[in-house]
């Protein structure tokens, strides 16, 4: 028992330090999100590699992984600041629109890869999420989706969306933007008290989560539970890049270990499918930002920002380059992968009820 321990340990050492190695590569890149996209694309690599070799499939621990989603939604739910709030009230029709957003998203998206993808329902769907990918491959993974087709998926989204939209306005104004301009995100210097705190409400976040039967409990307890605690202002976290990078590092090369058995034609296809799904979604963005600005005080320019899918930190950055509120964009940002966890979580449980009795009845599951 213990030198079966042991093996998993140094397998999972094994697998920490490939992941590493890749975020390290992706952010002297310059990658979105490098330790997550980088330990993701390295993992993946070694593990298909492995697997084709004849060797074993490498298990990732579970618990650990999902120990640090929960550490990414205490730090998601630690940027939920009355400040934050404060700007709410003056976007509402932007927000309205948001909603909107997510749901024609996540019906093309859907149409597309059931249709031309020939995923299952289950795994269309959750791909189909125009959210986080930590997000969606937690309650994709929870429902019985396929973990490595969401994982590629939202991995190819998160990419061509940070690659594509600092291009379209380096067309448009003729200007770098983003962390190719230079700019970054200063943090407040943290205290150890707030590494102490976050590992709490992380904790905290991973019993209530499942005992309120929310969607993605792991992550979603955790994030209300940190922005509950903030916007009440019980506790003022300041979270430290380190401690952000390793949750995005273990995250990743957990989903990287998924990868075992993936061929080539398997990857490309996900690939040119996320692209298509993305070119739908930027296309959907423009149209809402175009509409919504004849309407608002907000720049064409800042509502695009705020519609583009992609990760939050680097349409921050893409929006400080431009002299746009980073605050108005994070708070489009976060309530849409907001909305999109709530939306797809009610649906998917609606889903699981029809199935239970579809199966009841005759035997058969909706999700083939």
């Amino acid at each position: 028992m213990m030198a079966a321990r042991f093996v998993l340990l140094i397998r999972t050492a094994g697998i920490l330090a490939v992941g590493g190695i890749g975020g390290s590569l992706a952010h002297w890149i310059g990658l979105p999100m490098p330790y997550l996209t980088g330990s993701l694309a390295f993992v993946a690599a070694f593990t298909i590699f492995r697997t084709r070799k004849g060797a074993r499939e490498v298990p990732f621990p579970p618990l650990l992984r999902m120990t640090f989603v929960a550490v990414i939604g205490t730090m998601i739910g630690a940027t939920f600041t009355t400040d934050l709030l404060a700007v709410v009230p003056s976007l509402g029709l932007s927000m309205m629109a948001m909603v909107l957003f997510v749901v024609i998203a996540l019906a093309g998206n859907y149409a597309l890869f059931r249709k031309l993808g020939r995923y299952d329902r289950t795994t269309a769907f959750f791909a189909a999420m125009p959210g986080g990918l930590v997000e969606a491959v937690s309650l994709g993974e929870q429902a019985g989706g396929d973990v490595r087709v969401l994982s590629v998926q939202h991995f190819a989204r998160i990419v061509l969306v940070v690659m594509i939209v600092p291009l379209l306005f380096l067309l448009w104004t003729g200007e770098t933007v983003g962390s190719a301009s230079g700019q970054s995100f200063e943090q407040d210097a943290y205290r150890t008290v707030d590494i102490f705190l976050i590992l709490v409400l992380a904790a905290a976040g991973m019993v209530l989560g499942p005992r309120l039967r929310l969607p993605a409990a792991h992550m979603v307890g955790p994030l209300v539970l940190s922005a509950v605690a903030h916007v009440s202002g019980l506790v003022d976290l300041s979270s430290p890049a380190w401690l952000l990078n390793l949750a995005q590092l273990v995250v990743g090369s957990g989903l990287g270990s998924t990868f075992a058995g993936s061929t080539g034609r398997q990857l490309i296809r996900a690939f040119s499918l996320g692209a298509a799904s993305t070119v739908l979604m930027l296309a959907l963005g423009i149209g809402f930002a175009m509409t919504l600005a004849e309407f608002m005080l907000v720049p064409v320019d800042a509502l695009f920002i705020s519609f583009a899918p992609g990760g939050v930190t680097e349409m921050g950055l893409i929006a400080l380059s431009l002299g746009v509120s980073p605050v108005v964009v994070a708070c489009h940002h976060l309530f849409r992968i907001f909305m999109t966890v709530l939306v797809a979580g009610a649906i998917a449980r609606r889903t699981r009820r029809q199935a239970s009795a579809v199966q009841g009845g005759s035997g058969d599951s909706i999700d083939r």
